[in-house]
C-alpha cells in the first residue's frame, strides 16, 4: 500500500511556511497546494517552494484549492481567529486536518468545534507542538516514570522575545488571538496537563502589558496583548503548577525552563540548552543528559525539531488509520486554561475550572 499522501496548507505566511519546510522532511508526505489571501505571502511561499523542490499550486482563497484538488490532509496555519471556521469548512472536504494553536480564540468556539469533530471520522489533530521537541519529550518520560517520585510542584519558565509580526498585525489584539495566555500559552497549559496526566481546578493568574507595542497605533488602537504574566494552576492530584512568562527576555540564555519536584528530586529541563538533568536530594550530584535534535528538524523551524516530530507522527496516523496523539479535547482544554488565565488577571480573582472528563 502507498504511503504517500498529499497535503495542502491553508495560511502560508510564518507557520505555514515552517510547515512547508517539514513536509519537505516527511517521506512520502507531498505537498500539492496552499492558499492564503494576502499577496506578499503568497510570494514567499512560492520562493520557498522553490527552494525545496517543491510544486504546488498556490491560491487566493480555500474555496479554490478545495475545488481543484483531491486532498488526503489539511494543515490550518491561517490566524488564530479563523480557526473556527476554517475548520469547518475543511471538515466538509472530509479530509484529515491538522490545525495549528490556538484550537480556536473564544472557549465557546472551542467547545462547539470539539463536539462536532466528536462526529467526524477522519483524522483531526491539534498543533500544540512543544509536546514534540525532543527535550521536553525526554523529560516528560522521566518525569512520568516515576524519576523525581511523587511531583508535588511543577514550573514552566518562558523568558523570550516579543511578539513577532504578522500580516496586518493581527496578533497584536486579544479579539484576534484570544489574548496572550491564550495565543501563545496554550502551549504551556497542555504541557502541565500532558507530564502530569491531570486536569486543573483551579488558576489564579497575574499580569500585565507594562514594556511591549505600547507606542504602537493601529487606526487610532493601542495594542492591549499582555507581555508578562505569572499563572498558578492547582490540579485535581494536589499538584501546584506555575507558568513564568516574559516577552521582554530575549537576552534570556534559556528560552524555556520546566522543572518537576517530587519526593525522590528535581528534574529539569532547559531550551535551547537541550540538557535534561536530576539533582536527587541526597545531594549526590546531578545526572545530566544531553538530548540531540537532528540539524534538519532544527533548522526547518523555530521549534526545536517539534513541528517535524509532530508530522511525522500525524503523518503516520494519517496512513494506519490511528488516532490523534494531541486531539481536539487538548486543543479545548488549553484554550479553556488560557481564559480562565485572562480572566483571573482581568478580575484579580481565581477561576474554579469544573472539567468533565
Amino acid at each position: 500500500m502507498s504511503r504517500q499522501r498529499n497535503y495542502a496548507i491553508i495560511g502560508c505566511g510564518m507557520m505555514g511556511r515552517e510547515h512547508m519546510r517539514n513536509i519537505a522532511l516527511v517521506p512520502d508526505a507531498q505537498l500539492v497546494a496552499i492558499a492564503d489571501p494576502d499577496a506578499g505571502s503568497r510570494e514567499e511561499a512560492a520562493a520557498l517552494a522553490a527552494e525545496l523542490g517543491q510544486a504546488p499550486q498556490i491560491y487566493g482563497g480555500a474555496a479554490s484549492l478545495y475545488g481543484s484538488h483531491s486532498l488526503d490532509a489539511v494543515i490550518i496555519a491561517s490566524p488564530n481567529f479563523t480557526h473556527f471556521e476554517v475548520v469547518q469548512q475543511a471538515m466538509a472536504q472530509g479530509a484529515a486536518i491538522l490545525v495549528e494553536k490556538p484550537f480556536c480564540t473564544e472557549v465557546a468556539d472551542a467547545r462547539a468545534l470539539e463536539a462536532m469533530i466528536a462526529d467526524y471520522a477522519p483524522l483531526v489533530w491539534v498543533g500544540l507542538e512543544y509536546r514534540y521537541m525532543p527535550p521536553v519529550a525526554r523529560f516528560a518520560e522521566r518525569a512520568q516514570a516515576g524519576e523525581a517520585g511523587d511531583i508535588r510542584m511543577l514550573s514552566i519558565r518562558e523568558h523570550r522575545f516579543p511578539f513577532l509580526e504578522k500580516v496586518g498585525d493581527w496578533n497584536r489584539f486579544n479579539r484576534n488571538t484570544g489574548g496572550t495566555l491564550v495565543e501563545k500559552c496554550c502551549h504551556f497549559f497542555d504541557l502541565m496537563r500532558h507530564i502530569l496526566r491531570d486536569e486543573p481546578v483551579r488558576i489564579f493568574a497575574s499580569g500585565g502589558q507594562d514594556v511591549n507595542h505600547l507606542d504602537e497605533r493601529y487606526d487610532g488602537e493601542t495594542p492591549d496583548i499582555i507581555d508578562n504574566a505569572y499563572v498558578l494552576v492547582d490540579f485535581a492530584g494536589g499538584v501546584r503548577a506555575v507558568l513564568d512568562l516574559c516577552m521582554f527576555a530575549e537576552g534570556a540564555e534559556q528560552q524555556e525552563e520546566i522543572y518537576v519536584v517530587g519526593d525522590k528530586g528535581r528534574l529539569d529541563v532547559a531550551i535551547p540548552a537541550a540538557i535534561v538533568s536530576f539533582s536527587p536530594r541526597d545531594k549526590s550530584g546531578a545526572q545530566v543528559e544531553h538530548v540531540e535534535t537532528p540539524a534538519e528538524a532544527l533548522a526547518a523551524g523555530d521549534h526545536h525539531g517539534a513541528t517535524y516530530f509532530q508530522l511525522c507522527d500525524f503523518h503516520e496516523a494519517l496512513v494506519n488509520g490511528l488516532p490523534p496523539k494531541v486531539n481536539a479535547r487538548d486543543g479545548t482544554r488549553s484554550v479553556e486554561m488560557g481564559a480562565a488565565a485572562q480572566q483571573s488577571i482581568a478580575t484579580g480573582l481565581p477561576v474554579t475550572l469544573n472539567f468533565v472528563s
